[in-house]
């Protein structure tokens, strides 16, 4: 057997995966109340700078998207800019986005705010996600994720005193 068919039977689990899983299961990652906690927790954090955070939880990707073997990173970032995480005013969007059937992490940034961070600080984002996401604790993991962003927004977008951010985007995580 060569490589590539090696390859293509690998996929078929990964396949099967994007066919069955649904928003439900989305949903289920995070148990009871876990949107609304996320929800208020991005809310405090937009108070604290002028940063947008969008949270986006895909089950499986879409047939056509499936069909053509679109990565998790290619539709993390189509979604940052259909969501309009890169559309904000200021150029200061963030996009969480995971994809559960791949087990797959992205942290999106709009290019204007990634030049003014280091790389690294945002795969610390990613890497500390995979380590909660392995132990099973996967609000948790994303509550930390939020926590750090916005680490990393008050010390680059901070607001001025007696300002407040405008909300641009939707608090809520989008489950799809």
């Amino acid at each position: 057997m060569t490589a590539t068919q090696q390859r293509k039977q690998r996929d078929w689990p990964t396949r099967w995966r994007h066919l069955w899983l649904d928003e439900s299961d989305a949903k289920w990652l995070l148990g009871p109340n876990g949107l609304e906690r996320l929800t208020e927790k991005v809310a405090a954090s937009e108070r604290h700078h002028r940063g947008e955070i969008r949270v986006c939880i895909e089950a499986a990707l879409p047939v056509r998207h499936l069909l053509v073997g679109r990565s998790a990173r290619a539709r993390a970032l189509q979604l940052f800019n259909s969501l309009g995480v890169g559309r904000t005013r200021e150029r200061n969007g963030v996009l969480i986005y995971l994809l559960q059937a791949d087990r797959a992490i992205e942290v999106i940034v709009d290019p204007a705010l990634a030049a003014q961070v280091d790389p690294t600080q945002w795969q610390r984002v990613v890497d500390g996600l995979q380590t909660q996401f392995r132990a099973g604790r996967f609000e948790a993991g994303l509550l930390e994720a939020i926590d750090a962003v916005d680490h990393l927004l008050v010390a680059h977008c901070p607001t001025a005193p007696g300002t407040l951010n405008p909300n641009e985007l939707p608090n809520e995580p989008l489950l799809m």
